[in-house]
């Protein structure tokens, strides 16, 4: 049986980011003993608890109603087909842009059906395959030989041995020999261990999956194996295309974030909408006007302008006054936009020229914002 770290409201101070199992334990509490729905083997949700935790809702209790709050926006017939996906032992792979939520998606999905999120491989260019599979404690290999005392779980074993998912994280950015390395294991649900034997026969227990992301334009991506995607089915997460609905998750994660650093300046939904405004329209190539404009090569995620706003509301915390002026916002997406190709800079310049005219219009904050143009040098 795996430990569930209970968090209290005074050691969830000791964290920066709890996990999402500690973060939202008394939501996942409510549902999991109201739960009645079916539930595959060994998942602490059934499928329709797994969906209201993610995508909110209500759950009744003896106490009343529990508000289970949203926690992924977009779109809600993939978060479906995923949890079917797993619940059908099918393993799942999350790919799009970078900032798209695959991984707070994968998190989410951990922690509701296996109660752990934690369970988990970064891939890197420098994964190797006992970083997925396991290892040795070459002390106690040395003074009692091959056994199980001296073997060293990793992610994909100790998911085999508990009945949860293993999640993999970037598994493009692995070397495809260490890819393939899952291939066996995800189709005979069977992990052997050379060095032990007989004893060396590990039999996945029911719940064992994997969830895998991967990225679509990062740098240095290893193709996966057509052997390897046929072990998975793959989902697409899009990035967000309502304003309105990046502004809600601006406001959002600004304010939690805020709250975790004891940052009691009040988020400023104002600006957040500029920022979202600004966010759309250099990604979607089109003002709201319908003047085309250049994109940027950078990816212009949501995660990238939720990190933009907090890094300005920090500045007006500790230098002014708590109000979040608009240049703090351009000096942020002159390093958000402008960190990978120097013809940014420009296509952002030319940004701020093509909708002068048309935002000045829209009020005084927007006046504001354009005059930062000077900022960009």
């Amino acid at each position: 049986m795996f430990f569930i770290y209970q968090p209290t409201d005074k050691n969830m101070e000791q964290f920066i980011k709890p996990p999402v199992e500690v973060r939202y334990s008394e939501e996942l509490s409510a549902l999991e003993n109201n739960d009645k729905a079916r539930r595959p083997a060994n998942w602490r949700l059934s499928p329709v608890a797994v969906r209201t935790f993610i995508l909110g809702g209500d759950v009744d209790t003896p106490d009343g109603k529990v508000k289970i709050k949203r926690k992924f926006y977009g779109n809600d017939a993939l978060v479906e087909r995923a949890i079917i996906t797993l619940a059908g032992n099918r393993g799942l792979m999350l790919v799009g842009e970078p900032g798209t939520a695959k991984t707070m998606l994968s998190e989410l999905l951990s922690a509701a059906c296996c109660g752990i999120s934690t369970n988990t491989v970064q891939g890197t260019a420098g994964t190797t395959e006992d970083m997925i599979k396991y290892s040795w404690n070459y002390a106690l290999l040395l003074s009692k030989g091959p056994c199980r005392e001296a073997l060293v779980p990793s992610p994909l074993l100790i998911g085999m041995e508990k009945g949860i998912f293993a999640r993999f994280e970037e598994i493009t950015r692995t070397p495809a020999e260490i890819q393939d390395s899952l291939i066996s294991v995800m189709s005979d649900q069977i992990l052997n261990i050379p060095e032990m034997g007989d004893d060396g026969l590990v039999l996945a227990k029911p719940g064992f999956n994997i969830i895998g992301t991967a990225n679509t334009r990062d740098k240095g991506v290893n193709e996966m194996s057509g052997a390897l995607k046929r072990r998975f089915n793959f989902e697409t997460v899009e990035p967000v295309r309502d304003v309105r609905l990046e502004k809600e998750i601006i406001v959002r994660e600004a304010s939690e974030l805020a709250k975790t650093a004891n940052i009691s300046c009040p988020v400023d939904t104002d600006v957040a909408e500029l920022l979202a405004v600004t966010y759309h329209e250099l990604r979607e190539g089109i003002t709201s006007d319908g003047t085309v404009i250049e994109r940027p090569n950078a990816v212009m995620s949501t995660a990238e302008a939720v990190s933009v706003y907090y890094q300005a509301l920090c500045h007006s915390w500790y230098y002014g006054n708590g109000r979040i002026e608009p240049a703090l916002l351009t000096e942020g997406l002159l390093g958000a936009v402008c960190k990978e190709n120097k013809d940014d800079l420009e296509k952002l310049r030319a940004y701020f020229r093509t909708v002068s005219k048309e935002k000045s219009k829209a009020g005084d904050l927007w006046k504001e914002y354009i005059k930062t143009a000077d900022l960009l040098r």
